[in-house]
């Protein structure tokens, strides 16, 4: 009876290794992180990784259409740490931010540049207002003030040596 449960048990056991070996065969994703996910426009952004915590070594910049240039790994650390940061560009919406690890696997993270997106183009073509005339009078030149001489001041001399005993 006991053999016969010992090799039920094998037997499933290896059913359930079937089952779970193609499910990790899938595309892993990478351990790394944008942060904030919410930046003002024209904000700065952080990107980190650690190789020897789940992330990779990378293998280029992190570009996304949000940035207004690609974010430039600078920073470095223990457990294989890649850093950086870079700056948002100026139009709010949402955005996906992108690199490749030396592994060769792509991964993405999203991040939103806040504010209203806007829903029409600007015009292409502006007029400057027309000026409109005012009427109004000259300013009255100012009264030159003179100063007041010497002995409306006190004489100048210096205040204890004035003293009259």
């Amino acid at each position: 009876m006991l053999k016969k449960a010992m090799i039920g048990a094998l037997v499933l056991g290896a059913a359930q290794f079937g089952v779970v070996v193609p499910a990790a065969a899938e595309a892993k994703d990478v351990s790394w992180f944008l942060a904030p996910t919410e930046v003002e426009p024209g904000g700065q952004i952080y990107a980190e990784t650690k190789a020897a915590m789940g992330g990779c070594g990378p293998a280029t910049p992190v570009t996304s259409p949000g940035f207004a240039a690609p974010l430039q790994w600078t920073i470095g650390g223990n457990w294989g740490k890649a850093a950086g940061y870079g700056k948002v560009g100026k139009t709010p919406g949402k955005y996906v931010a992108t690199f490749t690890c030396s592994d060769g696997t792509k991964t993405s993270r999203t991040f939103t540049i806040i504010g209203t997106p806007p829903t029409t183009k600007p015009p292409t073509t502006t007029k400057p207002p027309k000026p409109t005339k005012t009427t109004s009078a000259k300013p009255k030149p100012q009264v030159a003030v003179k100063p007041v001489g010497a002995p409306q001041t006190g004489g100048g001399a210096f205040a204890p040596m004035s003293w009259d005993w």
